[in-house]
C-alpha cells in the first residue's frame, strides 16, 4: 500500500503533472518563449516505496503487525472450529432426537446463535484493532521520517524535496534516497540500544 508522507505531500502538490506537456495547450507564440529558469534551486528526491522497503524501524513494525494478526488468525480459526464442532453436534442431537423438547433443541440453538454472534463481533474487533494499529503504526513512521528529513535538510539545504513516485524523470545524482535511509536506521538504531 503506497503512502505519502505529509512532508513529500505538500511538495508533490507543487511538482503536479501540470508542469508536463504543456505545449499541446499552449499557444504558438507563448510555446517559443522560454521556461522560467531553476538553475538555482537545490532538488532532490526519495523513492519513499526503497526507503520503507529498508527502513528496519517499518521493518520492525510490519513484522509485529504480521505476528499479531497471525496470533488473531490462529485464535479465530480455533474458536470457529470450536463452534462448528458445537453446530455439528447440535444437528447430530437433533437428528437422532436426543433433546428431550422442542424448547431444549431451541434454547441450545439459541445459544450457538449468541456464540456465532460473539465470534464475529470477535472478528470485527480484530480487524478494527489491526487497523488502528497499522494507522498509528504508519504515523509514527511518517513523524519520523518527517522529523529526520527536516532535521537533514537544515544542513543540506534543499528547496525541494520529492517523491519518486510523482517523478517522470531525474538524475540519479539527485537521489538522496540512500542517506536518509542510513539516516533513519543509524537512528533507529540507536534509540533500539537504550
Amino acid at each position: 500500500m503506497k503512502r505519502i508522507f505529509p512532508a513529500l505531500f505538500a511538495v508533490l502538490a507543487l511538482t503536479g503533472f501540470n508542469s508536463c506537456n504543456q505545449t499541446a495547450s499552449v499557444p504558438a507564440s507563448q510555446a517559443e518563449q522560454p521556461q522560467v529558469a531553476v538553475s538555482g534551486l537545490k532538488i532532490a528526491y526519495i523513492d519513499v516505496d526503497s526507503l520503507l522497503a529498508n527502513y528496519e524501524f517499518w521493518k520492525d513494525l510490519s513484522e509485529q503487525m504480521t505476528q499479531k494478526a497471525e496470533n488473531y488468525r490462529l485464535l479465530l480459526a480455533e474458536e470457529r472450529n470450536k463452534f462448528e464442532k458445537d453446530v455439528d453436534d447440535f444437528n447430530r442431537k437433533l437428528q437422532n432426537n436426543v433433546y428431550s423438547s422442542a424448547e431444549r433443541a431451541q434454547s441450545e440453538q439459541n445459544r450457538l446463535a449468541k456464540k456465532q454472534q460473539d465470534l464475529e463481533e470477535k472478528i470485527a474487533k480484530y480487524n478494527n484493532e489491526l487497523s488502528l494499529e497499522d494507522s498509528q503504526n504508519m504515523q509514527k513512521v511518517s513523524e519520523k521520517i518527517d522529523k529526520y528529513i527536516r532535521e537533514y535538510n537544515k544542513t543540506h539545504g534543499y528547496n525541494l524535496i520529492i517523491n519518486k513516485a510523482s517523478l517522470l524523470l531525474a538524475d540519479d545524482g539527485m537521489n538522496i534516497t540512500a542517506e536518509i535511509l542510513d539516516g533513519l536506521n543509524a537512528e533507529y538504531n540507536s534509540e533500539s540500544a537504550d
